[in-house]
């Protein structure tokens, strides 16, 4: 995210229940080469991306930059969460301008099924609310992504519209400010 108001990058780290939401350090690496090499986190974001290229690519501290978060659950990475500002080009929007706030995560296979994504995205979104009060934050999923679609609903994102992007079906919406997330 380019513009984080008056809020400096990171923040503090937040704590919920049972993770820490924080900033990205070298031991996460490993995590995040796990995380993009995984075919079942790439199903629905384009496919996983080779190990070894990963390896050689992947800085030492990956991830480290305003608007992501490492998700660490007992001193681990399991995840990471994104707020970027969405590309004015893309299809979706809720401002005319574009260049709303997008909710991006992604959680590796063994996180699954807990309720990690749900209370980590509805942290990071209680933090967003705080730092930028009246923004709007979207998110977009293939429609096929089912456990997408539940969580997005769980946290609170309406339907915007549906659309083709990536050679598949989009679903877009928009969580408007002063809506609880979770």
């Amino acid at each position: 995210m380019t513009e984080l108001g008056p809020d400096t990058w990171p923040p503090a780290p937040i704590r919920t229940e049972r993770l820490v939401l924080r900033e990205s350090e070298a031991r996460d690496r490993a995590a995040f080469i796990e995380l993009f090499a995984s075919t079942e986190v790439g199903t629905y974001i384009g496919g996983a991306r080779p190990r070894d290229e990963l390896e050689r690519a992947v800085p030492e501290v990956a991830g480290r930059r305003p608007g992501c978060f490492v998700v660490e659950s007992d001193g681990a990475m399991i995840g990471m969460i994104t707020l970027d500002r969405r590309d004015a080009d893309r299809r979706g929007h809720v401002r005319p301008e574009g260049g709303e706030a997008e909710l991006g995560y992604l959680f590796l296979p063994q996180a699954w099924g807990q309720g990690y994504a749900a209370e980590a995205c509805a942290a990071a979104l209680d933090w967003f609310a705080a730092a930028l009060p009246g923004e709007p934050v979207v998110l977009s999923t293939q429609t096929a992504n089912e456990r997408a679609m539940r969580l997005a609903a769980k946290l609170g994102f309406t339907e915007v519209e549906r659309f083709e992007e990536w050679g598949a079906e989009q679903w877009f919406g928009v969580l408007h400010p002063g809506t609880q997330a979770g």
